[in-house]
């Protein structure tokens, strides 16, 4: 949509950007240039969520832990999010302020609430920077010919991280069509390559989706399915991405709830034909469940494509994965300014700043390049480091989630009525009840340990590192109270009760 349909006439004849009204209406007069439409915005959110990245990290995984049935976490999982993706689309629409879940927070609960929001999403996201950086190298190393060892995985992971600050530096519009080319890349690669191991490589019927080839028989087979969920939960954010640019986005109240909904359609159609057509491709699943199968991503492909193939495929992948991470800056730079521009952190007025002339924010990206880069190096003393930075990463950004649904689910009970140009009328409170209840499930299937035989401590780390995170942020609002620090409006989606 062109700058000028969001433009309205002031009384005097002069024209005025409609988002920039709505937006000094909810207190804050935005730098962002919004450079960003419907299409790009969906490219962001969906290079985010990105279903290549999701089913390429955790397929071995899942698929050794609980069998082809594991498949079925995308579908279960894609229902829950979805529920997600509608609350946000509401809030949005209302509130279509950079930063996403710390503003929305602020606005539906209060400044407490939206500090303790923003502090757990943001090390959520850098450690989800880290992890899709981290679960990349094996597939560099694969491409460059060279072994995948602890070393080469972290060189390679640091490497990504470089280049996609670089192009975030750029600006937004060249992350707006560079996540568009990597959103094209990744659907067109993710529809081929399905497709292609469906007609030349396909070992199994559709049966095989209920056939668990023994996996989890040692114990409860629903505890090996809700291990194997990681490549679901993992999957399905990213569309909450499309809100964190919300300023540099036109007519952000009817493009970002919808940017959100395709993120969900697309990105989680694609996940599971990709998954689909991988499951059907494994020459020898007993393989795999047994563990002489360490990478049947790596097998299925070298089968279908040769050597010389598989790493043009590999190429393709690495484009996903490079979108995510950028994608994923990008969100958490803006969080990181939104954050800042509130006085709300350590360092706001250096993380605050504007660059003028690449309309991004320079130190909130810088930010987002060094701490995932310190978590890459401290993967290196971790057992089975990447399923664990997933995980805390993951149930990071499911806490965030749940501190906004559970917020406009409070709202909502206490008298707000979402004003945007999206809302789920008297649908709302039946999906924001509904959403609470999901996320609440998939936080507990995170943080429930799943290595008994190792320390207890390290069985323990998803749980202890959110503890931390959360702890840590107590101590910092009981100490410095940041949220004290701005007068920005907080707390007023509920109305005020009438003196009437």
């Amino acid at each position: 949509m062109s700058q000028e349909s969001t433009d309205i006439r002031a009384g005097g004849g002069e024209a005025v950007d409609e988002d920039a009204a709505q937006l000094a209406a909810l207190g804050y007069t935005s730098e962002f240039k919004r450079e960003m439409g419907l299409w790009a915005n969906l490219s962001l959110g969906f290079t985010y969520l990105s279903p290549v990245v999701g089913v390429y990290t955790l397929f071995a995984s899942s698929l050794a832990t609980a069998g082809p049935p594991m498949i079925w976490a995308l579908v279960i999982v894609g229902i829950g999010q979805f529920l997600v993706a509608l609350v946000f689309g509401e809030v949005v629409a209302q509130y279509p302020v950079s930063g996403g879940i710390y503003p929305w927070a602020r606005r539906l609960w209060g400044k407490r609430w939206a500090w303790m929001t923003g502090w757990v999403y943001m090390f959520a996201l850098l450690s989800t920077i880290a992890s899709v950086a981290y679960g990349a190298a094996p597939y560099v190393a694969q491409v460059l010919g060279i072994e995948s060892t602890t070393n080469a995985s972290i060189l390679c992971a640091l490497a990504l991280i470089v280049i996609s600050t670089a192009i975030n530096f750029l600006g937004t519009k060249v992350v707006a069509y560079a996540a568009f080319v990597g959103f094209a890349a990744e659907l067109l690669g993710a529809l081929a390559v399905g497709g292609w191991l469906l007609l030349t490589e396909r070992h199994y019927d559709l049966g095989v989706v209920f056939d668990t080839f023994g996996a989890g028989s040692s114990g409860s087979y629903l505890t090996a399915f809700t291990s194997a969920a990681l490549i679901g939960i993992f999957l399905y954010f990213g569309f909450e991405a499309c809100g964190d640019v919300a300023e540099e986005v036109a007519n952000p109240g009817i493009a970002i709830p919808k940017a959100m909904r395709l993120t969900v359609y697309i990105g989680g159609a694609a996940a599971t034909f990709v998954a689909l057509a991988l499951l059907l491709a494994v020459p020898d699943m007993g393989a795999i469940v047994s563990g002489k199968d360490a990478d049947p991503v790596a097998t299925a492909l070298t089968d279908a494509f040769g050597t010389t193939g598989v790493r043009v495929v590999l190429c393709v992948v690495l484009i996903s994965f490079l979108s995510c991470v950028m994608s994923l800056q990008a969100a958490a730079s803006r969080l990181t300014y939104s954050y800042a521009r509130d006085k709300m952190v350590a360092g706001h007025r250096l993380f605050a700043k504007f660059s003028e002339r690449r309309h991004v924010p320079p130190y909130a990206l810088l930010l987002a390049a060094v701490v995932p880069a310190l978590v890459i190096f401290v993967s290196k003393f971790s057992t089975d480091a990447l399923t664990k930075i997933v995980s805390f990463a993951s149930v990071g950004i499911y806490i965030g989630f749940q501190m906004v649904v559970l917020a406009a689910l409070r709202a909502r009970l206490r008298g707000w009525n979402p004003g945007g140009k999206f809302s789920l009328g008297r649908w709302g409170t039946v999906v924001n009840a509904g959403a609470v209840a999901w996320g609440v499930c998939a936080i507990v299937v995170l943080i429930w340990p799943r290595t008994p035989d190792l320390a207890w401590y390290d069985n323990y780390l998803v749980l202890l590192a959110a503890a931390v995170v959360i702890g840590l942020g107590l101590v910092y609002m009981w100490v410095a109270k940041p949220y004290e620090h701005s007068d920005a409006p907080a707390g007023d989606a509920i109305p005020a009760p009438s003196n009437a």
